[in-house]
């Protein structure tokens, strides 16, 4: 029997932790009739994704990422601070964000910059596949 370090490291390596995470928020989120079905017919999507190098599926569209803007920045000034970027990619799953986007000096993150950084966090949290 593995010790638990060489399991840590097992489904870290294999990145199954973050796998089984987006696919459980997937399953909450679609809340689909057959539930089985819908888990099979993902993963194959991220297989495919994977080896065709096209975007994986995740559960924030384009378009939700333009609402999540909207509500950072109410007053319609077209950027968001340093600290709302961070927090809204934090809260909408992406783990590694980008310390050093366009307009962090200036502290005006735009709308497209931010909506760059999280469509790319999104993928990279999304591709729990290794390359072949």
């Amino acid at each position: 029997m593995a010790s638990e370090e060489e399991a840590a490291e097992y489904l870290e390596k294999h990145q199954i932790l973050k796998l089984m995470e987006n696919l459980v928020s997937l399953l909450l989120f679609h809340r689909p009739e057959k539930p089985k079905l819908f888990l099979s017919e993902h993963l194959q999507m991220l297989k495919r994704s994977q080896l065709s190098q096209l975007r994986a599926p995740t559960l924030f569209t384009s378009s939700d990422l333009d609402t999540v803007f909207q509500l950072l920045d109410p007053a319609h000034r077209k950027y968001i601070t340093y600290d709302q970027y961070k927090y809204a990619l934090q809260t909408l799953g992406v783990s590694d964000i980008n310390e050093c986007p366009d307009g962090v000096n200036d502290e005006k993150i735009s709308h497209d910059t931010f909506k760059t950084e999280a469509m790319e966090g999104l993928q990279r949290s999304a591709r729990t596949f290794h390359s072949p």
